[in-house]
């Protein structure tokens, strides 16, 4: 909380610096990644599907993978634990992996029981197996969850969707600008954690 306020203090008196904070903070609060996954894991389940019956598929895959998480986070930070949602301090953010990778796998398990299309699985696997990247990275340096996930979603779309959905890499972009004027990142951890996003395509690899 007080990283937010040093940073709001430091452009208080620089219009155009205040002008772009303000944008940086609308761009990370609208894609962030609960509001990400929710319209990313739509799209991948009516592709995989092939018609509306995706889009529940989507709507689990999206509870599993981004609301899910976010409540947890929400519910700790009214208990006090942490100022916001952006759990500045990376020490702390080992409680947030484990309960993503706790409400991906057990929709996963939905998903296999009921039958669900092979695509969405292939890009719930991927998720979790980012998360345990992003589990494994954030014990000794600080990487960008919103950025992963920004980058893994557009991925994942164009893998399931169409190639021209990497067009949507513009927002990934936007993202990782974003967490770096808010000084939440260096470019670096924004760029590793869009690498790592990314890589999720990998698993489209084992898919015959």
């Amino acid at each position: 909380m007080n990283h937010i306020g040093n940073t709001a203090n430091e452009t208080a008196g620089d219009p155009a610096g205040s002008a772009v904070t303000t944008t940086a903070r609308i761009v990370t609060d609208v894609l962030q990644p609960r509001n990400v996954l929710l319209t990313g894991m739509l799209g991948i389940g009516l592709a995989a599907a092939g018609h509306w019956t995706g889009l529940l598929w989507g709507l689990l895959g999206a509870l599993c993978a981004g609301l899910i998480p976010a409540g947890y986070i929400e519910w700790e930070r009214k208990r006090g634990t942490w100022g916001d949602r952006h759990v500045v301090d990376r020490t702390q953010r080992a409680p947030i992996f484990f309960v993503i990778l706790g409400s991906i796998g057990t929709g996963s398990m939905i998903m296999v029981l009921g039958g669900a299309p092979t695509p969405i699985l292939v890009a719930m696997l991927g998720l979790w197996v980012m998360t345990i990247g992003l589990l494994a990275v954030n014990t000794v340096w600080k990487i960008s969850v919103d950025s992963a996930v920004a980058s893994a979603t557009v991925a994942l779309l164009a893998a399931v969707h169409s190639p021209w959905w990497l067009a949507a890499y513009s927002l990934t972009a936007a993202v990782c600008w974003s967490r770096v004027a808010l000084s939440y990142h260096t470019v670096a951890q924004t760029l590793a954690g869009a690498s790592l996003g990314g890589a999720t395509t990998i698993a489209f690899l084992f898919v015959s």
